[in-house]
């Protein structure tokens, strides 16, 4: 995918699935995807389809991200990953949760840098895509610059060469994951930082990007930008997104994105038997700060929940929003 600037979707567990992904692909056509972490374990013994399953058909740059410690099963799951048609593996080095510590995953691997340039080579032998990193600036106490200089350049030796550094360190024990989204401050000088040790290398930032000055700014320094809860709570940021990084002309409207989301939402259930909730959950904040964005969320935080309910639901949600527009409901 061939654009001028790399902004991307990060990773977020429960939130990234394949239905917000169409989602946001109706708003912004240039920016990448990633799907939610999914453990080798999962791919290896579960349902694979279930996880690995995507709308190739409008993901044209959607990345795999991968949570695990264990070489040879990362590069088997990396394999298949490519088999599935995604366009990028990344290896997740900067979840903080519980559940990931107790597999040895996530970012307690950042305080063993050798074991992810073994996966890293590993995945690399197993693939012919880019193979890429997400980490935090530094563990617990290990977070000089030099602990996150060692840790990329021994990964990039093994030919990793992307690297998507979340500008916060992680505390593995005395903050909860919640709690280290905004704990401790964010350091956006020390992936520059990280970026001038390293020019040969894309380096993306991720971490608070919120409006375009952010944006702007960050990309005067490093090669992208990831956005994570922005993503999520506001979607329609990427529209703007879309007008002032990438130039693009036509945006959708917010009505003419949900009115494609009925028809998504009609062939999931055809197909799948994916209940509507399963999609409405993800487009509650189109709205966001609009006049009448409070009946959006309303109707699709209880209309989808009842007994029946299919894609008929988001019809509803819309023509209420028809009548807000109007004046002959209020806001």
């Amino acid at each position: 995918m061939d654009s001028i600037a790399h902004i991307s979707l990060a990773p977020m567990m429960d939130w990234t699935d394949r239905h917000f992904r169409y989602f946001l692909r109706q708003i912004s056509p240039n920016t990448r995807l990633y799907t939610e972490m999914v453990t080798t374990g999962a791919i290896i013994h579960g349902e694979k389809d279930r996880f690995l399953r995507f709308n190739d058909d409008i993901e044209p740059y959607v990345a795999l991200q991968l949570g695990g410690a264990d070489p040879g099963n990362l590069a088997r799951c990396a394999e298949i990953g490519q088999q599935y048609g995604y366009n990028e593996i990344n290896l997740n080095c900067g979840c903080p949760s519980d559940r990931v510590q107790s597999g040895m995953f996530g970012a307690c691997m950042m305080k063993a840098p050798d074991l992810v340039a073994q996966c890293v080579e590993a995945m690399q032998s197993a693939t012919d895509i880019p193979i890429t990193v997400k980490c935090r600036i530094g563990v617990d106490e290990q977070d000089s610059p030099d602990f996150l200089f060692n840790f990329v350049d021994q990964s990039a030796q093994k030919g990793c060469k992307t690297f998507i550094i979340h500008a916060r360190k992680a505390w593995l024990k005395g903050l909860s994951p919640k709690e280290n989204r905004t704990i401790p401050d964010l350091n956006y000088e020390r992936v520059y930082a990280l970026k001038q040790k390293f020019p040969e290398l894309e380096i993306i930032l991720n971490g608070g990007i919120t409006s375009i000055p952010v944006i702007k700014d960050a990309l005067k320094e490093v090669d992208g930008v990831m956005i994570g809860r922005e993503a999520y709570q506001n979607p329609y940021f990427f529209a703007e997104i879309e007008r002032k990084i990438f130039g693009t002309e036509e945006i959708p409207s917010r009505e003419e994105i949900a009115t494609r989301i009925i028809d998504y939402a009609r062939t999931q259930a055809q197909l799948y038997g994916t209940p509507v909730k399963s999609i409405t959950r993800h487009i509650l904040g189109l709205y966001h700060q609009q006049y009448g964005g409070k009946k959006w969320r309303r109707a699709l935080s209880t209309l989808p929940y009842e007994a029946g309910a299919d894609e008929a639901v988001i019809q509803k949600a819309i023509e209420i929003m028809a009548l807000v527009e109007d004046n002959r409901i209020k806001a």
